[in-house]
């Protein structure tokens, strides 16, 4: 990827226009003041900088469900495109209460520049709906997701939008939305989804390789600042899909989990959690918080506890103003998306703390999906190792151009970062210039 010029405008020559539709959303607003920041340090044309500042299309829906007691109930859907510059839009659908049409218009743009880092032929999008997934059946989730298919069905496709999981769904939800829209079309369309079943054509290694993607950088940045694995701590928010594979494949790599959370508490103990018991405790349907070998501790303490490592693997904006003072670790690394508030980011500019941004750190997940998109295409899969190696290789590529011209230009890694990945889709818009 080519370095990124030095920008001569002043940041107010490149403000974003405010957009109603999204801007009541403080994780939009967050995307935004990111991308300003970036306008900055790159030269980049005013108009295109406009553009990205927005999505190109956002569609909200109405998913009637019939529950199972035969009373319907109505629930809200999403889905955005940011950027379809690329190539078709890549990015996950979550199902969470707290799904808005701002949080997912956010979540999209930094799926584009996720993919621009990775120089993946992708533009960012995300999905989403208002739901606690929790308390529904199988069966419910089941319609939720068909019907949600349904009314997306004219935005979405191979070559147009490919969904994934995230956020409170699985494989399971890719292989309905992938039988839905095969029924529509008339044939199987692996292709249309990723993180499906290998049954289905999913690719071996894709729920594991955001965790995976997060440890490969964790493991970089202890090389660079001289630190061994052997003598590290870890602390892990969040023990889904990320959170639950990056505590595995760091123990794997001799790092101490000393603590971790999800949704219903958090646990820690300091001699270190045997991960393996840990996740077969869970597994079998049991609270994290009530894991007999360690104490329960209030979610909060996470966030406080002394560690080499700090790894939020949940929500986003959980490390802010009132706590990011109080952080106590060496490599804070976000495995999810947008954990750390610009005002947090500006506390821990001096601190010492070396943050691996969400946009390179979580971009594993992405990056395998694409090979599973490929697979599928081509009708040709690959080998487990194949894939944890290209995968490996891709993400310290994408480390060290970010270090580099961090280093070269004195930016933090986050700006250095964003500045890769704007960049990168700031020129092909150019190239392409604007219809008509």
């Amino acid at each position: 990827m080519s370095a990124v010029p030095v920008s001569s405008a002043n940041h107010h020559d490149f403000p974003h226009t405010p957009n109603p539709v999204f801007e009541n959303s403080p994780t939009f607003r967050m995307a935004c003041r990111q991308l300003d920041a970036v306008a900055e340090v790159i030269d980049v044309d005013k108009g295109v900088l406009q553009r990205m500042s927005v999505p190109k299309r956002a569609l909200v829906v109405s998913i009637p469900v019939r529950m199972d007691d035969g009373r319907t109930e109505v629930f809200t859907g999403y889905r955005v495109q940011h950027s379809l510059t690329s190539g078709p839009s890549k990015g996950g659908l979550r199902y969470h209460p707290s799904v808005d049409l701002g949080e997912v218009a956010a979540l999209a743009m930094w799926m584009s520049w996720k993919c621009g880092i990775m120089n993946l032929p992708f533009g960012g999008a995300k999905g989403g709906i208002g739901v606690d997934p929790a308390a529904l059946s199988r069966g419910e989730i089941e319609r939720l997701t068909r019907r949600f298919t349904e009314e997306v069905l004219n935005v979405i496709g191979p070559r147009m939008d490919v969904m994934a999981p995230d956020l409170g769904t699985d494989e399971q939800t890719m292989a309905w939305i992938m039988d839905t829209y095969s029924m529509k079309i008339g044939y199987a369309c692996p292709e249309v989804v990723t993180g499906k079943p290998i049954e289905l054509g999913g690719c071996v290694g894709r729920r594991e390789a955001t965790g995976r993607g997060v440890t490969y950088c964790i493991l970089e940045a202890m090389k660079e600042l001289n630190l061994r694995p052997s003598e590290s701590t870890a602390v892990v928010q969040g023990f889904g899909n990320v959170g639950s594979v990056a505590c595995q494949e760091l123990a794997r790599n001799g790092v101490k989990i000393v603590a971790t959370g999800d949704r219903y508490g958090a646990i820690r103990n300091l001699k270190g959690i045997d991960v393996a018991a840990l996740t077969r405790h869970v597994a079998e349907g049991k609270l994290l918080k009530d894991f007999p070998n360690a104490e329960e501790i209030s979610p909060a303490d996470l966030f406080t506890t002394p560690c080499t490592v700090l790894v939020p693997a949940a929500l986003e904006r959980v490390v802010h103003k009132d706590n990011a003072t109080k952080l106590r670790c060496r490599i804070l690394a976000e495995g999810a998306n947008g954990p750390t508030t610009p005002e947090a980011d500006e506390l821990l500019a001096d601190s010492g703390i070396f943050i691996v941004p969400d946009v390179l750190c979580n971009a594993g997940g992405v990056t395998v999906s694409y090979f599973e998109w490929v697979q599928d295409i081509q009708q040709f899969l690959w080998t487990e190792d194949e894939v944890n190696q290209r995968l490996k290789e891709l993400m310290l590529r994408a480390f060290h151009q970010v270090r580099t011209l961090a280093r070269e230009r004195k930016l933090s890694m986050r700006t250095a970062g964003l500045s890769l990945g704007v960049q990168k889709i700031a020129k092909e818009k150019m190239r392409r210039g604007l219809y008509p």
